[in-house]
Protein backbone atom coordinates (compact mmCIF):
# COMPACT_ATOMS: atom_id res chain seq x y z
CA UNK A 1 0.00 0.00 0.00
CA UNK A 2 1.55 3.55 -1.07
CA UNK A 3 1.77 6.23 1.94
CA UNK A 4 -1.13 9.03 1.95
CA UNK A 5 -0.60 11.91 0.37
CA UNK A 6 -0.17 15.31 2.84
CA UNK A 7 -3.37 16.59 1.73
CA UNK A 8 -4.85 13.48 2.69
CA UNK A 9 -3.15 13.36 6.25
CA UNK A 10 -4.03 17.30 6.83
CA UNK A 11 -7.55 16.15 6.03
CA UNK A 12 -7.45 13.33 8.29
CA UNK A 13 -6.17 16.03 11.24
CA UNK A 14 -8.94 18.50 10.23
CA UNK A 15 -11.55 15.88 10.31
CA UNK A 16 -10.50 14.48 14.31
CA UNK A 17 -10.28 17.89 15.14
CA UNK A 18 -13.34 18.88 14.47
CA UNK A 19 -14.69 15.54 16.10
CA UNK A 20 -13.24 16.82 19.16
CA UNK A 21 -14.72 20.07 19.26
CA UNK A 22 -18.42 18.50 18.42
CA UNK A 23 -17.76 16.34 21.23
CA UNK A 24 -17.00 19.12 23.40
CA UNK A 25 -20.18 21.10 22.79
CA UNK A 26 -22.17 18.13 22.91
CA UNK A 27 -21.18 17.10 26.35
CA UNK A 28 -20.92 20.39 28.03
CA UNK A 29 -24.12 21.50 26.79
CA UNK A 30 -25.43 18.34 28.33
CA UNK A 31 -23.01 17.69 31.56
CA UNK A 32 -21.43 20.80 32.44
CA UNK A 33 -18.00 21.52 32.23
CA UNK A 34 -16.65 20.04 35.46
CA UNK A 35 -18.56 16.38 34.93
CA UNK A 36 -16.89 16.42 30.86
CA UNK A 37 -13.62 14.69 31.09
CA UNK A 38 -11.58 14.37 28.08
CA UNK A 39 -11.86 10.87 27.49
CA UNK A 40 -15.98 11.38 27.50
CA UNK A 41 -14.74 13.69 24.78
CA UNK A 42 -12.83 11.27 23.35
CA UNK A 43 -15.33 7.97 22.94
CA UNK A 44 -17.86 10.80 21.51
CA UNK A 45 -16.12 11.89 19.07
CA UNK A 46 -14.83 7.87 18.36
CA UNK A 47 -11.16 7.94 18.62
CA UNK A 48 -8.68 6.56 21.23
CA UNK A 49 -8.19 8.53 24.38
CA UNK A 50 -4.97 9.76 24.24
CA UNK A 51 -5.09 11.02 20.70
CA UNK A 52 -7.22 14.20 22.24
CA UNK A 53 -3.94 15.37 23.40
CA UNK A 54 -1.92 15.74 20.21
CA UNK A 55 -4.32 18.66 19.02
CA UNK A 56 -5.03 19.81 22.60
CA UNK A 57 -2.86 20.80 25.45
CA UNK A 58 -5.67 20.56 27.79
CA UNK A 59 -9.29 19.81 28.33
CA UNK A 60 -9.75 24.48 28.80
CA UNK A 61 -8.57 25.18 25.74
CA UNK A 62 -10.13 22.29 23.47
CA UNK A 63 -13.25 23.69 25.54
CA UNK A 64 -12.48 27.16 24.75
CA UNK A 65 -12.02 26.51 21.33
CA UNK A 66 -14.78 24.68 20.54
CA UNK A 67 -17.30 27.08 22.04
CA UNK A 68 -15.26 29.70 19.89
CA UNK A 69 -15.92 27.55 16.75
CA UNK A 70 -19.52 27.52 17.56
CA UNK A 71 -19.70 31.30 17.62
CA UNK A 72 -17.64 31.61 14.67
CA UNK A 73 -20.30 29.31 12.53
CA UNK A 74 -23.76 30.90 14.33
CA UNK A 75 -22.01 34.76 13.73
CA UNK A 76 -21.40 33.52 9.97
CA UNK A 77 -24.42 31.93 9.32
CA UNK A 78 -26.40 34.78 10.43
CA UNK A 79 -24.34 37.32 8.45
CA UNK A 80 -24.55 35.14 5.24
CA UNK A 81 -28.45 34.17 5.32
CA UNK A 82 -30.51 34.83 2.73
CA UNK A 83 -31.68 38.05 1.53
CA UNK A 84 -27.77 38.75 2.44
CA UNK A 85 -26.90 42.39 2.41
CA UNK A 86 -24.20 44.44 2.33
CA UNK A 87 -25.61 47.03 4.89
CA UNK A 88 -23.81 47.51 7.93
CA UNK A 89 -26.29 48.57 10.41
CA UNK A 90 -27.98 45.41 9.07
CA UNK A 91 -24.90 43.21 9.71
CA UNK A 92 -24.22 44.74 12.91
CA UNK A 93 -28.36 43.64 13.87
CA UNK A 94 -27.52 40.27 12.78
CA UNK A 95 -24.20 39.63 14.63
CA UNK A 96 -26.04 41.29 17.97
CA UNK A 97 -29.09 38.76 17.46
CA UNK A 98 -26.21 36.30 16.70
CA UNK A 99 -24.07 36.11 20.19
CA UNK A 100 -27.49 37.21 22.20
CA UNK A 101 -29.22 34.06 20.93
CA UNK A 102 -26.01 31.38 21.93
CA UNK A 103 -26.41 33.24 25.43
CA UNK A 104 -30.31 32.53 25.02
CA UNK A 105 -30.34 28.92 23.43
CA UNK A 106 -27.35 27.30 24.63
CA UNK A 107 -26.99 28.91 28.72
CA UNK A 108 -24.99 26.03 29.91
CA UNK A 109 -22.45 26.37 27.35
CA UNK A 110 -22.13 30.02 27.48
CA UNK A 111 -22.13 30.19 31.06
CA UNK A 112 -19.47 27.63 31.44
CA UNK A 113 -17.11 29.01 28.63
CA UNK A 114 -17.37 32.44 30.08
CA UNK A 115 -16.35 31.08 33.33
CA UNK A 116 -13.52 29.84 31.63
CA UNK A 117 -12.78 32.99 30.10
CA UNK A 118 -11.89 34.10 33.94
CA UNK A 119 -8.87 31.69 34.12
CA UNK A 120 -5.82 32.39 34.22
CA UNK A 121 -5.01 31.33 30.19
CA UNK A 122 -7.27 33.87 29.34
CA UNK A 123 -8.69 34.13 25.63
CA UNK A 124 -7.09 30.87 24.05
CA UNK A 125 -5.48 31.82 20.76
CA UNK A 126 -6.29 29.43 18.79
CA UNK A 127 -8.12 29.56 14.75
CA UNK A 128 -11.36 29.91 15.78
CA UNK A 129 -10.98 32.20 18.19
CA UNK A 130 -9.32 34.52 15.41
CA UNK A 131 -11.81 33.80 12.59
CA UNK A 132 -14.73 34.81 15.24
CA UNK A 133 -12.37 37.81 15.88
CA UNK A 134 -11.98 37.99 11.97
CA UNK A 135 -16.27 38.44 11.58
CA UNK A 136 -16.51 40.71 14.10
CA UNK A 137 -14.02 43.49 12.94
CA UNK A 138 -15.21 43.24 9.52
CA UNK A 139 -19.17 43.73 11.03
CA UNK A 140 -17.52 46.91 12.34
CA UNK A 141 -15.48 48.12 9.37
CA UNK A 142 -18.42 47.47 7.78
CA UNK A 143 -21.01 49.23 10.05
CA UNK A 144 -18.79 52.20 9.21
CA UNK A 145 -16.21 52.70 12.03
CA UNK A 146 -13.18 54.39 11.33
CA UNK A 147 -10.80 53.05 13.88
CA UNK A 148 -11.98 49.39 14.06
CA UNK A 149 -8.57 48.73 15.92
CA UNK A 150 -10.29 51.09 19.12
CA UNK A 151 -14.23 50.02 17.65
CA UNK A 152 -13.80 46.36 17.83
CA UNK A 153 -12.32 45.36 21.18
CA UNK A 154 -15.51 47.77 22.67
CA UNK A 155 -17.71 45.70 20.49
CA UNK A 156 -16.35 42.38 22.17
CA UNK A 157 -16.41 43.77 25.41
CA UNK A 158 -20.14 44.96 25.11
CA UNK A 159 -21.38 41.62 23.77
CA UNK A 160 -19.08 40.10 26.59
CA UNK A 161 -21.17 42.33 29.10
CA UNK A 162 -24.40 40.99 27.64
CA UNK A 163 -23.49 37.30 27.58
CA UNK A 164 -22.44 37.77 30.91
CA UNK A 165 -25.78 39.47 32.30
CA UNK A 166 -27.48 36.85 30.56
CA UNK A 167 -26.16 33.24 31.91
CA UNK A 168 -25.71 34.42 35.23
CA UNK A 169 -27.63 32.28 37.63
CA UNK A 170 -30.60 32.84 39.08
CA UNK A 171 -30.36 36.94 38.46
CA UNK A 172 -29.82 36.90 34.66
CA UNK A 173 -31.00 39.22 32.34
CA UNK A 174 -33.82 38.84 29.64
CA UNK A 175 -32.63 39.34 26.50
CA UNK A 176 -34.67 42.14 25.04
CA UNK A 177 -33.31 44.91 27.32
CA UNK A 178 -30.00 43.78 26.58
CA UNK A 179 -30.68 43.92 22.77
CA UNK A 180 -32.17 47.60 23.19
CA UNK A 181 -29.26 49.20 24.63
CA UNK A 182 -27.05 47.29 22.37
CA UNK A 183 -29.24 48.49 19.30
CA UNK A 184 -29.34 52.30 20.62
CA UNK A 185 -25.75 52.37 20.78
CA UNK A 186 -25.07 51.47 17.08
CA UNK A 187 -27.76 53.17 16.19
CA UNK A 188 -29.76 49.95 14.70
CA UNK A 189 -33.70 49.67 13.85
CA UNK A 190 -35.49 46.81 16.71
CA UNK A 191 -37.12 45.45 13.29
CA UNK A 192 -33.26 44.67 11.95
CA UNK A 193 -31.50 41.53 12.67
CA UNK A 194 -33.54 38.87 14.10
CA UNK A 195 -36.15 40.63 16.51
CA UNK A 196 -36.80 37.97 20.04
CA UNK A 197 -40.06 37.38 18.90
CA UNK A 198 -39.06 36.00 15.40
CA UNK A 199 -37.55 32.49 14.93
CA UNK A 200 -34.20 31.97 13.35
CA UNK A 201 -34.18 30.66 9.37
CA UNK A 202 -34.25 26.52 10.30
CA UNK A 203 -34.55 27.00 14.20
CA UNK A 204 -31.73 27.95 16.85
CA UNK A 205 -33.24 26.24 19.82
CA UNK A 206 -32.38 22.12 18.33
CA UNK A 207 -29.56 20.12 19.51
CA UNK A 208 -28.13 19.29 16.43
CA UNK A 209 -24.77 21.02 16.80
CA UNK A 210 -23.25 19.00 13.59
CA UNK A 211 -23.73 22.01 10.83
CA UNK A 212 -21.38 24.05 12.76
CA UNK A 213 -18.86 20.74 12.68
CA UNK A 214 -17.21 19.40 9.23
CA UNK A 215 -17.10 16.07 10.72
CA UNK A 216 -19.98 14.15 8.57
CA UNK A 217 -21.43 12.75 11.57
CA UNK A 218 -24.86 13.65 13.18
CA UNK A 219 -25.21 14.61 16.24
CA UNK A 220 -25.90 11.62 18.49
CA UNK A 221 -29.72 12.39 19.84
CA UNK A 222 -30.93 13.17 16.42
CA UNK A 223 -32.60 9.98 14.28
CA UNK A 224 -29.93 9.25 11.42
CA UNK A 225 -31.36 9.54 8.05
CA UNK A 226 -30.85 6.83 5.25
CA UNK A 227 -28.55 8.69 3.84
CA UNK A 228 -26.01 9.90 6.81
CA UNK A 229 -23.30 8.10 7.72
CA UNK A 230 -23.34 6.00 10.99
CA UNK A 231 -21.26 8.11 14.05
CA UNK A 232 -17.86 7.11 14.60
CA UNK A 233 -16.92 4.35 16.86
CA UNK A 234 -14.00 3.37 18.40
CA UNK A 235 -13.53 0.69 16.38
CA UNK A 236 -13.38 2.00 12.80
CA UNK A 237 -15.09 0.23 9.62
CA UNK A 238 -13.11 -1.11 7.08
CA UNK A 239 -14.33 1.61 4.63
CA UNK A 240 -13.00 4.44 7.29
CA UNK A 241 -9.88 5.77 7.00
CA UNK A 242 -7.28 5.45 9.59
CA UNK A 243 -5.89 8.09 11.74
CA UNK A 244 -2.85 10.14 9.99
CA UNK A 245 -0.07 7.87 10.19
CA UNK A 246 2.05 10.96 11.69
CA UNK A 247 -0.62 11.57 14.71
CA UNK A 248 1.82 10.54 17.94
CA UNK A 249 -0.10 7.97 20.53
CA UNK A 250 -1.00 10.66 23.59
CA UNK A 251 -0.60 9.82 27.23
CA UNK A 252 -4.15 9.40 27.76
CA UNK A 253 -5.72 12.09 29.82
CA UNK A 254 -8.97 11.64 32.02
CA UNK A 255 -9.06 15.10 33.23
Amino acid sequence: MSPRSASVNEELRRRSRERFLQAAVELVSERGYEATTLGDIADRAGSARGLVSYYFPGKRQLVQSAVHRLMHRTLEEALEREPRTGDGRERMARAVDAILGLARDRTVLMRQHMAGLLQAEGFVQCPEQRRLAELLRDTVARHGSRDVDTDYPMLRSLLMGAVYAMVLPNVGMPLAPLRAELFARYRLDWGQGLPPDTEAPGGTRDTDFSRFFATGRPAPDRPRTADEPRPATRRKPRDQPPEPADEPKAVDQSK
